[in-house]
């Protein structure tokens, strides 16, 4: 009963409601579930992040289901790009993973070196086992759970609604969106919106460049979002670093809304922008 329920909500008309609904659905049983746990002790405090999780976890339940009948696929983790295909090595995710963590190191370097050099941060140097673990768990989370909804999901499904390239648009669009605080002023949430934007554009090339192997993304975003993490949790002293360069807010900077982040993922979009025009269908791309 459960799977022929779920049947009809797939591919239910006009195609894009699914798309729509899935997400804001599934937070909402998230929340749900959460809520009813705190007579049994769970904090509210707790309730946001556990939500979170359980609706991720739910995410993750309903993928094969909808990849079958949605994208006509049957090796669900093969389409969202988390397994190798049957004519990939095991070493393409592996190359994958290593190569968007250098890529993300590089980023944060041409962040952090010039901030150095200018005498607008100081290197510190302080960091502790706890932070440096949390760091990971940033890392790996962050990184696979939103390139599993972005660059995974969410851009197949664009494809089959729209052309290649604006599938590739429309997921960075959506990802620049849901990222944004819009609580900064203008001008610092304009920079976010563009670094955010540009980061997504990158990610989803990326994925082009590592075959389809989703852990490129992950080793990119994840790298940048604990690496970042990281170093203003004790390595770097960003206190006299002007926020539009290093961004905002200036209490917790988030490095894609100032000009050093942008310009760096605006150049390597440039430098990426000749194999937007080869970009498959990522599904293909693991088949």
């Amino acid at each position: 009963m459960i799977s022929a329920l779920l049947d009809r909500c797939l591919l239910v008309r006009p195609r894009w409601l699914p798309l729509v609904l899935l997400v804001p659905v599934l937070y909402g049983l998230g929340w749900l579930i959460a809520s009813a746990l705190i007579p049994l002790g769970i904090p509210n405090s707790s309730v946001s992040l556990i939500g979170t999780l359980l609706s991720f976890s739910l995410f993750l339940v309903v993928m094969p289901h909808w990849v079958q009948r949605r994208w006509q696929r049957k090796q669900c983790w093969i389409a969202l790009g988390i397994l190798p295909s049957r004519n990939q090595a095991w070493k393409v995710p592996v190359v994958a993973l290593w190569r968007g963590l250098c890529l993300a190191v590089g980023l944060l370097g041409i962040l952090v070196i010039p901030i150095l050099l200018s005498g607008w941060g100081t290197w510190r140097g302080d960091w502790t086992l706890t932070t440096a673990m949390n760091a990971l768990s940033l890392c790996l989370g962050v990184g696979i759970a939103e390139e599993i909804i972005f660059r995974a999901w969410l851009w197949t499904e664009l494809q089959h609604l729209t052309s290649r390239f604006g599938a590739v648009v429309g997921q960075a669009l959506v990802f620049s969106v849901v990222h944004t605080r819009f609580n900064l002023g203008v001008m610092p949430m304009l920079g976010l919106l563009t670094g955010l934007f540009l980061l997504g554009m990158t990610l989803a090339i990326q994925r082009n460049h590592d075959q389809g192997s989703l852990w490129g993304c992950v080793g990119m975003h994840g790298g940048l979002v604990g690496g970042w993490f990281l170093l203003t949790q004790g390595l770097l002293d960003l206190s006299e670093a002007p926020a539009f360069l290093v961004g905002y807010p200036t209490a917790q900077p988030n490095p894609l809304s100032g000009l050093i982040a942008i310009t760096a993922l605006g150049l390597l979009l440039i430098w990426q922008w000749p194999s937007v025009q080869r970009i498959s269908q990522p599904e293909r791309l693991g088949s």
